[in-house]
C-alpha cells in the first residue's frame, strides 16, 4: 500500500491549519522565504550566509583534525575521513570513469559535504529561533538554514553549470560538442539520412534547452525539499504549547537528517550524471 499520498495529504490539512492558529496567539509560525540580514548595519550580512560559513568552518577543522598527526595505519579522525573520502571517490569512479574522476573529484566532494553539513546544521537547536525583534515583533533568526535560501541553491547551480560547459569543451573540443548535440546517432545513408539531419537538428535545439533548464531544476529542487522540511517542522511545533512543541516534530526531526544526506547524494549524483552524458568518451584517446 502506497502511504505517500496520505502523508502529504496530512502535511497540507497542518498547513491549512497552522497560519490561523499562529494568527490567533498573535505570532507567526512560517520561515520567511528570504533570508533576512542578521545585523541592520550590514544588510549584505544574512543569516543564511552566516551558516553557510560556519559549515565551510566545521567542514575545514575536520579536515585539520584528520590530516593533524598522519599515520600509515589510520585511526580516529584520519580513519574516518580516509573512509569518506574513497568511498565516495569509487562511487563517482564507477558513474564517471577513471579519468574524469580525477579531474573533478574535488568538485562534487566539495558540494556533498557542504550541502551535507549545511543541511545538518541547520537543524541544531534554536538555529531559526534564537536572534533579534524586527519592527515588526517578529524574530530574524541569527542563523537559518543555508539551503532554505534561495541564493545559495541557485550558486550551486550556476558554478555546475560554468564548470560543466568547461569541462565538456575541454574534453570534447567545440566540434565534438556540437556533434554530440546535433549529429545523428547511428549509421544512416542516402534518403534516410537526409530525412534524420533535420530530425536531430530539432532534438539538439530541444537538447539546449534542457541543458539549460538543469542548473535551474537543481536550484529548486534543493531549495523546494529543505525549505519545505523547515517550514513542516515550525507549524508542527507551533500546534503545541512551547513545553511539548517538540513533541509532534521530533519524528519529523530525525527524517530531516535522512533527508538532508539523501539531497546531498541526489545534488551530487544528478550532477553527475549530465556532466557523464556529454563526456562518456573522454579519456579514451589518452588512454589508447
Amino acid at each position: 500500500m502506497n502511504r505517500r499520498p496520505l502523508i502529504i495529504s496530512l502535511l497540507a490539512w497542518l498547513s491549512s491549519l497552522v497560519p490561523a492558529l499562529a494568527s490567533e496567539g498573535g505570532g507567526d509560525a512560517s520561515l520567511p522565504l528570504n533570508a533576512t540580514p542578521v545585523f541592520e548595519s550590514f544588510p549584505y550580512i544574512s543569516n543564511s550566509m552566516l551558516m553557510v560559513w560556519l559549515a565551510v568552518a566545521l567542514i575545514t577543522l575536520f579536515c585539520r583534525a584528520a590530516t593533524r598527526k598522519m599515520a600509515l595505519v589510520p585511526t580516529g579522525f584520519q580513519n574516518f575521513a580516509e573512509w569518506l573520502v574513497e568511498s565516495l571517490y569509487d562511487f563517482l569512479a564507477s558513474l564517471l570513469g577513471d579519468y574524469m574522476v580525477k579531474k573533478t573529484f574535488w568538485f562534487f566532494a566539495s558540494v556533498f559535504l557542504l550541502i551535507l553539513v549545511t543541511n545538518w546544521i541547520g537543524l541544531i537547536p534554536g538555529v531559526g529561533t534564537i536572534g533579534r525583534y524586527n519592527g515588526h515583533g517578529h524574530i530574524v533568526g541569527f542563523l537559518r538554514g543555508g539551503n532554505a535560501d534561495l541564493n545559495m541553491t541557485l550558486a550551486m547551480g550556476l558554478t555546475f553549470a560554468v564548470l560543466w560547459f568547461y569541462w565538456a569543451l575541454t574534453e570534447n573540443g567545440i566540434g565534438g560538442f556540437l556533434h554530440h548535440i546535433f549529429a545523428p546517432k547511428g549509421t544512416f545513408h542516402g534518403l534516410m539520412l537526409a530525412m534524420m539531419i533535420p530530425i536531430f537538428l530539432a532534438v539538439g535545439v530541444l537538447e539546449i534547452i534542457s541543458i539549460m533548464i538543469r542548473p535551474v531544476a537543481l536550484t529548486f529542487r534543493l531549495f523546494g525539499n529543505v525549505y519545505g522540511g523547515e517550514q513542516t517542522l515550525e507549524k508542527l511545533m507551533a500546534l503545541m504549547p512551547a513545553k511539548l512543541a517538540f513533541l509532534p516534530a521530533l519524528p519529523f526531526y530525525f527524517m530531516e537528517l535522512l533527508v538532508g544526506l539523501v539531497q546531498a547524494l541526489v545534488f551530487m549524483l544528478l550532477t553527475a550524471v549530465f556532466l557523464r552524458l556529454i563526456c562518456e568518451h573522454a579519456g579514451e584517446k589518452a588512454h589508447h
